[in-house]
């Protein structure tokens, strides 16, 4: 059994166990028995790459040299339509839509057969290969979000859905008054494609790198309910480790019903994200 295959059976296993992968590290970490050591390497590389998330490693998977102009092409045509329909618009736009968008629009033009044939292949690969061990929570590449079931957040740019997530950052908002502000809401899953890809792009081509900080598209909990916050005033530092220094997040941690997505040590293959709020 490989490193990649022998992580996804110990994710697997303490996923399913119960056991808090930060625990389950320590277990694992102070072993003494022979038969552990394997495990303890093991556990070791993971932990190193997840700290040093944006940086390649050598057994990250790469798409292959043929196919980086199609991933150029692609994203591109991507950055393209999300400045024609706005910002705003592309967090909630569907596949069939971002298609039809970019067929009546010359400034997108229309995707190539080849460029529709490279998502869809990513939105339906396993990507447990590249180290991503996440559930998918979004099955089908063509599923949309319905306007009549979100809600737009004045100053933020960005959309919650009704029900619980917005119930739970109204609370926060009581709770924490204006210092905390919603960083990212929603995102479709012609959103989470620009993102990753975007991050793969920057990188050589490196799915490996990119699922270490931007679930793939499908597997991202922004599409079901979970949203990103802030503390205002503190910029991009919002999206790394520094946020957990900020009062806004002392904070969340205090009011006891607030539950990070990926918390430090955990054995999905993604950084610690202090920022990203679980709802679902």
């Amino acid at each position: 059994m490989n490193r990649r295959d022998f992580l996804k059976a110990i994710s697997a296993g303490v996923i399913g166990a119960g056991i808090a992968p930060d625990v389950f590290a320590e277990i694992a970490g102070s072993a003494s028995s022979a038969r552990m050591t394997t495990l303890d390497d093991h556990i070791k590389d993971y932990l190193h790459k997840m700290r040093d998330f944006n940086k390649p490693h050598h057994d990250d998977v790469y798409l292959a040299r043929n196919e980086l102009p199609i991933l150029n092409s692609t994203v591109k045509r991507l950055r393209r339509l999300q400045r024609t329909v706005g910002h705003g618009n592309f967090h909630l736009l569907s596949f069939d839509s971002a298609i039809r968008y970019a067929s009546n629009y010359s400034r997108v033009g229309a995707f190539t057969r080849d460029e529709l044939h490279f998502l869809e292949r990513m939105f339906y690969e396993d990507c447990s290969p590249y180290g991503f061990f996440g559930q998918k929570p979004v099955k089908n590449l063509t599923e949309s979000v319905s306007r009549r079931h979100v809600t737009k957040i004045r100053g933020s740019g960005n959309y919650l859905y009704r029900g619980e997530p917005e119930r739970m950052y109204a609370k926060i908002r009581r709770e924490l008054g204006s210092q905390v502000i919603l960083t990212s809401g929603i995102r479709s899953v012609v959103k989470q494609f620009l993102l990753f890809l975007n991050k793969a792009y920057s990188n050589a081509g490196n799915l490996s790198l990119a699922s270490r900080s931007l679930a793939p598209p499908g597997y991202s909990y922004h599409g079901v309910g979970d949203f990103d916050v802030g503390q205002v005033g503190f910029g991009i530092a919002n999206f790394t480790e520094r946020f957990a220094t900020t009062r806004v997040y002392r904070h969340l941690m205090d009011l006891g019903y607030i539950q990070i997505r990926y918390e430090r040590g955990n054995m999905l293959g993604v950084r610690f994200e202090p920022w990203h709020v679980k709802v679902t």
